[in-house]
């Protein structure tokens, strides 16, 4: 199954250069229909001209993201190496609030770029 999904332009890139391998989401209905094998189209939100396919190898599900962070190595999630000592489950608070997390729980998922 292929699934679309949107991308800012700095972590667009860090999939496409291999630096970030697993991404994070909400796990909301869209989210919870992704299974491993399934076909990921991103596309960049400041060139919507620019997309990457990647292929699902596996799915990390936690109650939120204080436990992800824990969990998974936070280098592969986004994170440059001089980053990781400032990195928070907070950070993601931004994109989705504590309240839908508690709703949802949330997903790593880990890529290969395909294309």
């Amino acid at each position: 199954m292929m699934h679309s999904m949107n991308l800012k332009p700095q972590p667009f890139m860090m999939i496409a250069e291999g630096h970030k391998t697993i991404e994070l989401r909400l796990l909301d209905e869209k989210r919870q229909k992704i299974a491993v094998g399934d076909t990921l189209v991103f596309t960049n939100t400041a060139d919507p001209a620019l997309q990457l396919r990647c292929v699902v190898k596996k799915l990390h599900r936690f109650a939120n993201f204080a436990e992800l962070y824990v969990s998974l190595p936070l280098d592969k999630c986004g994170y440059f190496p001089h980053e990781l000592a400032d990195a928070r489950p907070e950070d993601m608070d931004l994109y989705y609030p504590p309240e839908k997390q508690a709703k949802y729980g949330v997903v790593g998922i880990e890529l290969e770029r395909i294309g």
